[in-house]
């Protein structure tokens, strides 16, 4: 599919790291908060189509350097769990965007900030999880390459509350991002401004 292109300072949905097995130390906990959080991220995914606005999956490779994202979706369903309930819920649909990551931030090593240039994006809404790690990291890498930020607090998941609250502070203070839940923030689009 060739790169659609959106209208100068659009608005895109960056659902990170929600197509993920679980099987690390905390992830039943994290896995549980994922499942929480997925009908909170469908609604925004819903408005984003709504506007014709572009939807990017962008999740980690988990040191799978020859396989695809579809092998990823398909390993998740797969295991059941928390990690099927959410691929039942949130798994990429053919016109949405997807990206492969190495590491924390979406930007590190990826072609994202290629993929929204192309998209004319100049606005992110993150979600997903972990708030504390690869959310924070990639606001962070927004941050410095001069995006428009939207960190919505009811949209992303931590393995505990604290580190969840103590990373959307920093996104808050820091980055001064807004935080308010998905359902607060209008503007996201130019008919809503």
């Amino acid at each position: 599919m060739a790169p659609a292109s959106g209208p100068t300072g659009a608005t895109a949905l960056i659902i990170l790291d929600m197509i993920n097995l679980f099987d690390f130390e905390g992830g039943d906990r994290l896995g549980a908060q994922a499942v929480a959080i997925c009908p909170r991220i469908a609604g925004l995914r819903r408005r984003f189509d709504a506007a014709g606005a572009p939807v990017i999956h962008v999740n980690d490779n988990f040191a799978h350097w020859q396989g695809q994202f579809s092998d990823l979706v398909m390993a998740c369903a797969a295991a059941g769990g928390h990690a099927g309930a959410v691929v039942q819920r949130l798994s990429p649909r053919p016109h949405d965007y997807h990206v492969l990551k190495p590491k924390h931030s979406g930007f590190l090593a990826t072609p994202l900030a290629i993929l929204l240039a192309k998209l004319g994006v100049r606005r992110l809404v993150l979600t997903g999880v972990s708030a504390d790690s690869c959310v924070l990291a990639t606001a962070q890498d927004a941050n410095m390459r001069e995006y428009a930020l939207w960190v919505p607090g009811d949209c992303v998941a931590s393995i505990t509350p604290a580190r969840k609250r103590d990373a959307l502070g920093i996104v808050a203070r820091s980055l001064r991002a807004p935080v308010l839940a998905a359902r607060s923030v209008t503007g996201l689009f130019p008919a809503q401004a």
